[in-house]
């Protein structure tokens, strides 16, 4: 576990620096109904990225037997919602915070994020990662390892490098594996867009080599492959937690198992198994691979469920390193 994790709103982001509207989005991570599930007897897919007005209650971490998934969707819409009268274009983008748990099921895990639509995806993803209290509320498993008080001093992109510059909170406390996370939170978020294939980090305008107190070495910009040590055993990508699974399901990520192979299922919201499918990276054992896999259910109405991914043991078959992710689950 890492320490200290916060949970308190960050105050408004000070921007100095304007990105460019060449950002676009590496892929969609699924979509959620607009309509509370209580209400509607099945739910047709929305557009790319769609994220819910009623989100699922938060779910408890995942422990060494399957664990239940969100059961009761709250009754109120996110605050910060515009109101009929006031309506605001908004577009969608991801933030990465940590879903907890003991080694190998701790790890970097991403969200999708309601914010105002602008040109400038790139400073409205890390907007949203340094005002995590909304998420962080709604799902209980989830952590930032981004210092409270952390704010955004400028951020721009050229050739494949998004250089950001952070104050000193970001830079204060927690040791190494809070760093280590931090990094790959913003890291992680960035390189969500085409445009960006690696992170230079400043804080107050200096450019860093040795990070925090524990001297990280941060040796030129950095990408997704130096934070994959932040990673669970089995990183899904899309969906993304909290989204839709859309039916079939496309479930995309990589992993670091024994000889590649491992299980991904889906379970609906009394917990039934709807599928339970064989799953192989191109690479394991010691390597990271990726998987893209697709999984076909049947449900009779919309409801929450779980993603399920996990190994079984080399000793006794029995499961190991399991992941569960409340997802959005729809009929054929």
């Amino acid at each position: 576990m890492i320490a200290p994790r916060h949970r308190l709103l960050v105050p408004a982001l000070a921007g100095l620096l304007v990105v460019s509207a060449a950002c676009t989005s590496s892929g969609g991570l699924g979509q959620v109904p607009t309509v509370p599930p209580t209400t509607a007897p099945s739910i047709q897919p929305g557009p790319s990225d769609e994220t819910p007005s009623i989100p699922p209650s938060p779910s408890t971490s995942p422990t060494g037997s399957p664990s239940a998934s969100p059961s009761t969707p709250p009754s109120a819409s996110p605050s910060g919602a515009p109101s009929p009268s006031t309506p605001v274009e908004t577009m969608i983008v991801r933030a990465y915070y940590v879903l907890d748990g003991a080694a190998g099921v701790e790890g970097l895990v991403p969200t999708l994020r309601v914010v105002p639509k602008t040109s400038g995806v790139a400073r409205a993803a890390m907007t949203a990662l340094l005002d995590p209290e909304q998420v962080l509320d709604q799902y209980g498993q989830l952590s930032t390892a981004i210092p409270s008080g952390s704010k955004l001093l400028g951020i721009s992109i050229k050739n494949g490098v998004a250089t950001v510059d952070m104050s000193s909170e970001f830079e204060s406390g927690g040791g190494s594996a809070s760093a280590k996370f931090r990094l790959g939170q913003v890291a992680y978020t960035l390189t969500q867009f085409s445009t960006v294939r690696a992170v230079l980090f400043q804080v107050e305008g200096r450019t860093v080599t040795t990070f925090g107190s524990e001297g990280i070495v941060l040796d030129g910009p950095q990408s997704r492959k130096d934070f994959e040590d932040q990673l669970p055993s089995i990183f899904v990508d899309r969906p993304a937690f909290g989204a839709a699974a859309n039916n079939p399901a496309r479930i995309a990520g990589n992993s670091n198992v024994f000889e590649a192979t491992f299980r991904i299922a889906l379970l609906d919201s009394s917990r039934k198994v709807l599928v339970d499918q064989r799953a192989m990276a191109t690479c394991g054992t010691g390597c990271r691979g990726t998987f893209d896999v697709t999984l076909q259910y049947d449900v009779p109405k919309g409801q929450w469920g779980t993603l399920r991914t996990y190994f079984g043991s080399a000793v006794d078959g029995s499961p190991e390193d399991i992941r569960d992710y409340p997802v959005w689950l729809t009929p054929n």
